[in-house]
């Protein structure tokens, strides 16, 4: 029941995944004007966490609970704000050091631009976790990253 539930998951997750893809030749929206390709910060996700940003696609945490391995997929910016407020949907997955939890989720977030260099993130993943019985939860991350 558990791998039926789980390939489901991993399925729709490919599914919405190439619906949000842009094609090869399209560049995809970045709202964030940190080009830099390498990013490290602290996040309250895991718990209290240390966060590495690699193209600004692939995000890997390590925390007092556990962590997370996050794939961003899509970006975009919001429209007629002051702000520079954009917005990014991934697919990842995650688990706790303690408790043998592991599972997947789906970062749905936002973030700003501080300064050139500092960017402010805040996100919230609905999970799916995979550990003896399959169960819905629902996470959420705050974090500041520094773009080298």
């Amino acid at each position: 029941m558990i791998k039926a539930v789980g390939i489901g998951f991993i399925s729709v997750m490919c599914c919405v995944t190439q619906a949000f893809a842009a094609p090869a030749n399209q560049k995809d929206v970045s709202a964030n004007t940190n080009q830099h390709s390498l990013a490290a910060g602290i996040a309250i996700d895991q718990q209290l966490s240390a966060v590495l940003s690699v193209d600004n696609t692939y995000r890997f945490t390590v925390g007092n609970k556990g962590g997370a391995v996050d794939y961003i997929f899509k970006r975009g910016q919001f429209e007629n704000l002051r702000a520079p407020l954009s917005w990014y949907v991934g697919g990842g997955a995650w688990s706790q050091w303690d408790h043998d939890e592991y599972g997947a989720r789906l970062p749905v977030g936002v973030s700003y631009p501080a300064t050139r260099r500092l960017e402010m993130y805040a996100q919230v993943h609905p999970e799916l976790d995979l550990h003896d019985d399959p169960e819905l939860q629902l996470g959420a991350a705050l974090g500041v990253k520094y773009h080298f």
